[in-house]
Protein backbone atom coordinates (compact mmCIF):
# COMPACT_ATOMS: atom_id res chain seq x y z
CA UNK A 1 0.00 0.00 0.00
CA UNK A 2 1.04 3.26 -0.17
CA UNK A 3 -0.82 6.96 0.24
CA UNK A 4 -2.41 7.54 -3.76
CA UNK A 5 -6.14 7.38 -3.51
CA UNK A 6 -6.49 6.72 -6.95
CA UNK A 7 -8.48 4.41 -9.59
CA UNK A 8 -4.92 2.37 -10.46
CA UNK A 9 -3.89 2.19 -6.74
CA UNK A 10 -7.58 1.06 -5.67
CA UNK A 11 -7.32 -1.82 -8.07
CA UNK A 12 -3.50 -2.65 -6.88
CA UNK A 13 -5.03 -2.42 -2.86
CA UNK A 14 -7.84 -4.65 -3.92
CA UNK A 15 -6.21 -7.35 -5.51
CA UNK A 16 -4.84 -9.67 -2.95
CA UNK A 17 -8.47 -9.38 -1.20
CA UNK A 18 -9.91 -11.18 -4.60
CA UNK A 19 -8.65 -14.50 -4.01
CA UNK A 20 -11.07 -14.55 -0.51
CA UNK A 21 -13.97 -13.17 -2.37
CA UNK A 22 -13.33 -15.75 -5.39
CA UNK A 23 -13.26 -18.77 -2.65
CA UNK A 24 -16.35 -17.72 -0.85
CA UNK A 25 -18.35 -17.35 -4.09
CA UNK A 26 -17.24 -19.89 -5.95
CA UNK A 27 -18.47 -22.20 -2.35
CA UNK A 28 -21.76 -20.11 -2.26
CA UNK A 29 -22.28 -20.87 -6.06
CA UNK A 30 -21.92 -24.84 -5.56
CA UNK A 31 -24.44 -24.66 -2.30
CA UNK A 32 -26.70 -23.03 -4.57
CA UNK A 33 -26.81 -25.15 -7.41
CA UNK A 34 -26.99 -28.30 -5.08
CA UNK A 35 -29.83 -26.62 -3.27
CA UNK A 36 -32.01 -26.48 -6.41
CA UNK A 37 -31.07 -23.04 -7.73
CA UNK A 38 -30.60 -21.94 -11.67
CA UNK A 39 -26.95 -20.18 -12.43
CA UNK A 40 -29.01 -17.39 -13.22
CA UNK A 41 -30.94 -17.74 -10.16
CA UNK A 42 -27.59 -17.50 -7.75
CA UNK A 43 -25.87 -14.65 -9.93
CA UNK A 44 -29.07 -12.03 -9.57
CA UNK A 45 -29.02 -13.57 -5.31
CA UNK A 46 -25.07 -11.89 -5.45
CA UNK A 47 -26.14 -8.59 -7.73
CA UNK A 48 -29.46 -8.16 -5.81
CA UNK A 49 -28.93 -9.59 -2.07
CA UNK A 50 -25.21 -9.11 -1.81
CA UNK A 51 -24.95 -10.38 1.39
CA UNK A 52 -22.40 -12.79 2.05
CA UNK A 53 -22.49 -15.45 4.78
CA UNK A 54 -26.11 -14.32 4.74
CA UNK A 55 -26.62 -15.68 1.27
CA UNK A 56 -25.85 -19.16 2.86
CA UNK A 57 -27.88 -18.62 5.51
CA UNK A 58 -30.98 -17.67 2.89
CA UNK A 59 -30.72 -20.51 0.57
CA UNK A 60 -30.75 -22.91 3.85
CA UNK A 61 -34.13 -21.25 4.23
CA UNK A 62 -35.80 -21.02 1.27
CA UNK A 63 -34.72 -25.10 0.59
CA UNK A 64 -36.93 -25.61 3.97
CA UNK A 65 -39.39 -23.34 3.06
CA UNK A 66 -39.15 -20.43 5.72
CA UNK A 67 -41.53 -17.44 5.40
CA UNK A 68 -40.27 -14.89 3.90
CA UNK A 69 -40.64 -11.96 6.10
CA UNK A 70 -38.52 -14.60 8.68
CA UNK A 71 -36.12 -14.75 6.18
CA UNK A 72 -35.70 -10.88 5.48
CA UNK A 73 -35.33 -10.42 9.22
CA UNK A 74 -32.67 -13.02 9.03
CA UNK A 75 -30.62 -11.43 6.72
CA UNK A 76 -30.86 -7.80 8.47
CA UNK A 77 -29.39 -9.13 11.57
CA UNK A 78 -26.59 -11.22 9.95
CA UNK A 79 -25.80 -8.57 8.01
CA UNK A 80 -26.89 -5.61 10.56
CA UNK A 81 -22.84 -5.12 11.50
CA UNK A 82 -22.62 -3.49 8.03
CA UNK A 83 -24.53 -0.56 10.18
CA UNK A 84 -21.38 0.23 12.28
CA UNK A 85 -19.00 -0.13 9.21
CA UNK A 86 -21.12 2.33 6.94
CA UNK A 87 -21.20 4.73 9.70
CA UNK A 88 -17.47 4.61 10.73
CA UNK A 89 -16.68 5.29 6.92
CA UNK A 90 -19.25 8.31 6.22
CA UNK A 91 -17.07 10.77 8.41
CA UNK A 92 -15.01 10.50 5.69
CA UNK A 93 -17.15 11.44 2.70
CA UNK A 94 -19.00 14.09 4.56
CA UNK A 95 -18.51 16.33 1.72
CA UNK A 96 -19.73 14.05 -0.89
CA UNK A 97 -23.23 13.62 -2.40
CA UNK A 98 -26.00 11.52 -0.59
CA UNK A 99 -25.73 9.25 -3.62
CA UNK A 100 -22.50 8.88 -3.41
CA UNK A 101 -22.86 7.83 0.50
CA UNK A 102 -25.83 5.52 -0.22
CA UNK A 103 -23.46 3.90 -2.97
CA UNK A 104 -20.69 3.42 -0.74
CA UNK A 105 -22.76 2.33 2.30
CA UNK A 106 -24.40 -0.27 -0.20
CA UNK A 107 -21.64 -2.27 -1.42
CA UNK A 108 -19.28 -1.82 2.03
CA UNK A 109 -18.09 -5.28 2.67
CA UNK A 110 -16.18 -6.50 6.15
CA UNK A 111 -13.32 -6.96 3.54
CA UNK A 112 -13.64 -3.48 2.06
CA UNK A 113 -14.16 -1.93 5.28
CA UNK A 114 -10.50 -3.55 6.47
CA UNK A 115 -8.98 -2.82 3.90
CA UNK A 116 -10.00 1.18 4.01
CA UNK A 117 -8.96 1.18 7.63
CA UNK A 118 -5.84 -0.01 6.92
CA UNK A 119 -5.33 2.28 3.85
CA UNK A 120 -5.64 5.19 6.48
CA UNK A 121 -2.45 4.43 8.02
CA UNK A 122 -0.88 5.54 4.84
CA UNK A 123 -3.04 8.59 3.57
CA UNK A 124 -3.17 10.71 7.16
CA UNK A 125 -6.21 9.70 7.83
CA UNK A 126 -8.08 10.35 4.52
CA UNK A 127 -9.95 8.72 2.17
CA UNK A 128 -11.74 9.41 -1.26
CA UNK A 129 -14.72 8.42 -2.82
CA UNK A 130 -13.36 6.98 -6.23
CA UNK A 131 -10.70 5.15 -4.52
CA UNK A 132 -13.46 3.31 -2.23
CA UNK A 133 -15.52 2.93 -4.84
CA UNK A 134 -13.52 1.42 -6.93
CA UNK A 135 -12.57 -1.31 -4.14
CA UNK A 136 -16.41 -1.79 -3.58
CA UNK A 137 -17.06 -2.21 -6.99
CA UNK A 138 -14.04 -5.04 -7.91
CA UNK A 139 -15.28 -7.26 -4.76
CA UNK A 140 -19.08 -6.98 -6.05
CA UNK A 141 -17.92 -7.83 -9.28
CA UNK A 142 -15.49 -10.94 -8.59
CA UNK A 143 -18.57 -12.30 -5.99
CA UNK A 144 -20.90 -12.36 -8.67
CA UNK A 145 -18.98 -13.50 -11.48
CA UNK A 146 -17.40 -16.09 -8.58
CA UNK A 147 -21.02 -17.01 -7.96
CA UNK A 148 -21.94 -17.58 -11.46
CA UNK A 149 -18.84 -19.80 -11.79
CA UNK A 150 -19.43 -22.05 -8.47
CA UNK A 151 -23.09 -22.41 -10.07
CA UNK A 152 -22.09 -24.46 -13.20
CA UNK A 153 -19.59 -26.32 -11.03
CA UNK A 154 -22.36 -27.11 -8.93
CA UNK A 155 -23.51 -30.31 -10.79
CA UNK A 156 -20.28 -31.57 -10.42
CA UNK A 157 -18.70 -30.57 -7.04
CA UNK A 158 -21.01 -31.42 -4.48
CA UNK A 159 -18.95 -30.34 -1.26
CA UNK A 160 -17.07 -27.41 -1.89
CA UNK A 161 -15.11 -27.52 1.62
CA UNK A 162 -13.43 -30.49 0.02
CA UNK A 163 -11.05 -28.06 -1.90
CA UNK A 164 -10.59 -25.94 1.25
CA UNK A 165 -12.64 -22.47 -0.61
CA UNK A 166 -13.48 -21.84 2.80
CA UNK A 167 -10.49 -21.09 4.17
CA UNK A 168 -9.83 -18.55 1.26
CA UNK A 169 -11.53 -16.09 3.54
CA UNK A 170 -9.71 -17.14 6.74
CA UNK A 171 -6.48 -16.39 5.19
CA UNK A 172 -7.32 -13.21 3.64
CA UNK A 173 -8.05 -11.16 7.03
CA UNK A 174 -5.04 -12.63 8.71
CA UNK A 175 -3.11 -11.08 5.88
CA UNK A 176 -5.27 -8.02 6.51
CA UNK A 177 -4.48 -8.36 10.10
CA UNK A 178 -0.68 -8.33 9.73
CA UNK A 179 -0.95 -5.18 7.16
CA UNK A 180 -2.90 -3.16 10.31
CA UNK A 181 -0.02 -4.50 12.56
CA UNK A 182 2.62 -2.93 11.03
CA UNK A 183 1.29 -0.09 9.72
CA UNK A 184 -0.82 1.53 11.85
CA UNK A 185 1.58 3.74 13.84
CA UNK A 186 -1.12 5.66 16.00
CA UNK A 187 -1.28 2.76 18.28
CA UNK A 188 1.58 1.11 20.08
CA UNK A 189 1.92 -2.19 18.68
CA UNK A 190 1.83 -3.49 22.29
CA UNK A 191 -1.45 -2.81 22.46
CA UNK A 192 -2.85 -4.06 19.30
CA UNK A 193 -0.92 -7.40 19.76
CA UNK A 194 -2.88 -7.10 23.61
CA UNK A 195 -6.08 -6.75 22.06
CA UNK A 196 -6.00 -9.56 19.66
CA UNK A 197 -4.31 -12.15 22.83
CA UNK A 198 -7.71 -11.06 24.24
CA UNK A 199 -9.98 -11.00 21.38
CA UNK A 200 -8.76 -15.15 20.71
CA UNK A 201 -10.63 -16.89 23.56
CA UNK A 202 -12.98 -14.51 23.55
CA UNK A 203 -14.15 -15.71 20.10
CA UNK A 204 -13.02 -18.81 20.80
CA UNK A 205 -15.25 -19.59 23.93
CA UNK A 206 -18.05 -16.92 22.63
CA UNK A 207 -19.00 -19.61 19.67
CA UNK A 208 -19.96 -22.24 22.51
CA UNK A 209 -22.95 -19.83 23.23
CA UNK A 210 -24.03 -17.32 20.76
CA UNK A 211 -24.28 -17.89 17.06
CA UNK A 212 -21.14 -16.48 14.28
CA UNK A 213 -23.34 -13.83 13.33
CA UNK A 214 -24.11 -12.36 16.41
CA UNK A 215 -20.39 -12.61 18.37
CA UNK A 216 -19.08 -10.77 15.09
CA UNK A 217 -21.05 -7.59 16.66
CA UNK A 218 -20.36 -8.72 20.10
CA UNK A 219 -16.98 -8.85 19.71
CA UNK A 220 -16.32 -5.79 17.67
CA UNK A 221 -18.09 -4.11 20.51
CA UNK A 222 -15.86 -5.75 23.27
CA UNK A 223 -12.82 -4.87 21.18
CA UNK A 224 -12.95 -1.56 20.45
CA UNK A 225 -14.21 -1.09 23.89
CA UNK A 226 -10.71 -2.37 25.22
CA UNK A 227 -8.45 -0.96 22.42
CA UNK A 228 -9.93 2.31 23.66
CA UNK A 229 -9.40 1.98 27.36
CA UNK A 230 -5.73 -0.08 26.77
CA UNK A 231 -5.00 2.76 24.33
CA UNK A 232 -5.00 5.40 26.68
CA UNK A 233 -3.60 3.19 29.48
CA UNK A 234 -0.59 2.31 28.06
CA UNK A 235 -0.01 4.78 25.61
Amino acid sequence: MDDSLSVETAVKDTLPTVFGYIGIGLSFGIVAASAGMSVLMATLMSLIVYAGSAQFILVSLLVIGTPIVSIALSVFLVNSRMILMSMTTANFFKKNSLFENILLGSLITDESFALSMNKLNYTDGKLTFKWFNTVNVMAYLVWAVSTAVGAMLGKIISDPEKLGLDFALVAMFIGLLYLQLISDKSISLKVQLIVVGIMLPVVYFGLIFISSDLLILVVTLIGCTIGVILKHAIN
